[in-house]
């Protein structure tokens, strides 16, 4: 199978027949073998009827995953990821404001530029200035200068990637922003973004606020240290708790080394050392550093001993067309 077209969903009934027909147009136009994966992210709606019906009549190449409830476009991706069989495979948001009339300029990149992953790039939007376009442009600007991966629109839903990346990644919490770093970090250094089209939204509503750059940018900062120190917690913790632990053990070497040569060389009046302050100051530094040592440590045996063992964190309800 050539082509793999994942898209998840939350309350997108209206717009989900027209989106099919576009992707089966186009793929029937260039001959490409398909299959859609339509992912039910525990929409409320008549979703799951739209997608049941689609799967009813086109057997052969529409999907359906149907999740208990709402988990998120991320496990949605994941779940679609599992199942995918396509050579390439593209994600694009249900909305229809991704155009599925880019699949084969998208697929001719992975397939003949042998680019592992192509991201889209909707360097004009059709979205609101003040609740989007501004805080976009800030968030992929942190994202370019924190993860190394220079593209312009990380957040946009119209990607292609290679089969071998999309299993290779584990797509969880809220990472579906930054897959293409996962996929870097996953040794798939081949990343490059191609200008696509965007219009506004034909129906419903956008699932979306500004709480998700928050998340995001939370989640930017824990992709950071995980992608530097997830696999050995300890070169961070315990450098920082050692170093730590040294600046107090020495400043409180010092408080003492001065009381004495105070007392017993200059001979001159000194305060406790139990009555400075800074004595105080220095052993709550020492215990700190010890802390963050330890935690390092039990980091490192909490990493070796749950590799390779994260249960998914969504249950799917219903699978249709596949195995």
């Amino acid at each position: 199978m050539q082509i793999s077209v994942i898209i998840p969903l939350l309350n997108e009934a209206e717009s989900l027949n027209e989106l099919y027909a576009r992707i089966k147009k186009i793929c029937t136009q260039e001959n490409l073998s398909y299959e859609v994966i339509f992912v039910d992210d525990g929409s409320t709606d008549e979703s799951w009827k739209v997608i049941s019906e689609l799967t009813a009549e086109n057997t052969d190449c529409v999907r359906g995953i149907r999740f208990a409830k709402n988990y998120g476009k991320s496990q949605a991706l994941n779940a679609a990821f599992k199942a995918a069989q396509g050579e390439v495979v593209i994600t694009m948001d249900a909305d229809l404001q991704d155009f599925p009339e880019e699949i084969p300029a998208l697929r001719k990149m992975i397939v003949e530029d042998n680019y592992d992953l192509v991201s889209g790039w909707k360097r004009k939007r059709y979205d609101s200035v003040l609740t989007k376009n501004i805080p976009s442009k800030l968030f992929n600007w942190a994202a370019r200068k924190t993860s190394g991966v220079y593209l312009n629109d990380f957040n946009c839903g119209l990607k292609a990637y290679k089969n071998q990346v999309v299993k290779a990644v584990d797509v969880y919490g809220e990472m579906h922003r930054y897959i293409p770093v996962l996929a870097k970090n996953a040794g798939f250094s081949r990343i490059t973004e191609k200008e696509v089209p965007h219009q506004a939204r034909l129906y419903g509503r956008s699932k979306f606020g500004m709480s998700r750059f928050i998340r995001g940018f939370l989640d930017l900062i824990t992709l950071w240290f995980v992608s530097r120190f997830g696999s050995s917690p300890m070169y961070f913790f315990g450098s920082m708790g050692t170093l730590m632990f040294i600046i107090g053990f020495f400043s409180a070497f010092w408080i003492i080394i001065t009381k004495l040569l105070k007392v017993f060389y200059w001979h001159e009046p000194a305060i406790l050392v139990a009555l400075n302050p800074l004595f105080y100051l220095a052993l709550t530094v020492m215990i700190l550093g010890m802390q963050l040592f330890i935690a390092g440590f039990l980091g490192e045996l909490i990493v070796r001993l749950k590799r390779d063992q994260r249960k998914e964190d969504y249950n799917i309800l219903q699978y249709l067309n596949i195995k």
